[in-house]
């Protein structure tokens, strides 16, 4: 029987996969045979370099490429780069992502946009321009939230940003169906990595009593999620909105 979640020969490219869900979501789909892009975006610590360097060190020859997504320029110059050295993308995750939150009467204008525009607009670009990549029966998976399902406060940039991600899920669903590609969206909860590990523990546990199932969830359950939607297994599913959330929100 064929191993359906054997991505042996596959190109896969995770936005910002230097930490957090998507160097667990590249680790892994390198542990399963896929040639892998780590991305990352420069800082001025120097951090994000080096956590890409580290999760490239558990893949076997990676492509590592910095790449700032709301730069169109840079994006078309990564994609060119997997095209040129890889031949072209079999999975996109678009995972890439920042959060400052506030309350909609202190938030300056900035953090709003700055917010939107990583999370959506840079979700846009990097779809766009790599189009020109894709091969036909590809996956692009975007990562959505909770947050933008349930309007979480002190979020209103971050919850509209990912609500918009799920719209441009659909569109890009219905768009891309020509070649074969599916597009859909993964929504988290509260996760134990990234974001949701640096919440304040009376805060952490307040949304815990929330949560049918109790807990925060792990990140292999959104890697899971991910498996799955880049797989053979979900080859008639695009413009789906998947809930990892352990039953925070069902819609």
């Amino acid at each position: 029987m064929n191993d359906l979640l054997d991505f042996t020969g596959k190109v896969i490219l995770v936005t910002g996969s230097s930490r957090g869900i998507g160097a667990e979501i590249i680790k892994t789909f390198g542990k399963r045979g896929a040639q892998c892009v780590v991305n990352y975006v420069t800082d001025a610590q120097g951090q994000n370099k080096t956590d890409a360097t580290n999760v490239a060190k558990e893949l076997k020859e990676p492509l590592v490429i910095e790449c700032d997504v709301t730069q169109p320029g840079q994006v078309e110059s990564m994609m060119m780069e997997i095209g040129d050295k890889r031949g072209g993308l079999d999975i996109l995750v678009n995972n890439s992502g920042i959060i400052s939150d506030r309350t909609i009467k202190k938030m300056p204008i900035q953090d709003f946009e700055t917010v939107v525009r990583v999370n959506l607009t840079g979700t846009f670009i990097v779809t766009q321009k790599a189009a020109a990549i894709l091969r036909n029966g590809g996956r692009i998976v975007n990562l959505s939230s909770v947050s933008g399902q349930m309007g979480l406060f002190g979020q209103a940039n971050y919850s509209s940003s990912k609500a918009a991600i799920v719209a441009l899920t659909k569109v890009s669903a219905r768009e891309f169906a020509r070649q074969n590609i599916t597009v859909n969206a993964i929504a988290p909860g509260f996760i134990d990595v990234g974001m949701g590990k640096g919440m304040p523990e009376e805060v952490t546990q307040n949304f815990i009593k929330q949560i049918p199932l109790g807990r925060f969830g792990d990140v292999s359950e959104i890697v899971n999620a991910a498996l799955f939607l880049a797989s053979p297994m979900a080859s008639y599913v695009t413009g789906h909105v998947l809930n990892v959330n352990g039953g925070f929100y069902m819609g």
